[in-house]
């Protein structure tokens, strides 16, 4: 059987664009460390790809809770509500070690 995907929504041709781009980066310190550049500019850089990475996380997340989240609570499913709600607050507690 072949599986089709769905068509991405905007929010994910969006975060996908900028995870592209955010690769260039990556590839671009390492040519950095080839070529010895001063570690200042390197950490710079660094720098630049976590926050980039923050954004395309947010957007994510966004994007879940805005679709995921909100099905389930539009559904008035309480087991579903709940599962997506204790999903949600488990992510966050371990991204922000709660």
């Amino acid at each position: 059987m072949i599986e089709t995907r769905s068509p991405l929504t905007p929010a994910r041709e969006k975060s996908l664009a900028r995870l592209k781009r955010i690769e260039g980066q990556v590839r671009g310190i390492g040519r950095m460390l080839e070529d010895d550049r001063y570690c200042i500019d390197v950490l710079t850089q660094l720098s630049a790809v976590k926050s980039a990475l923050a954004a395309v996380e947010g957007e994510i997340l966004r994007d879940h809770a805005g679709h995921c989240v909100a099905h389930a609570i539009e559904s008035g499913d309480a087991v579903a509500q709940k599962a997506k709600m204790d999903e949600l607050i488990g992510l966050l507690a371990k991204h922000y070690r709660l």
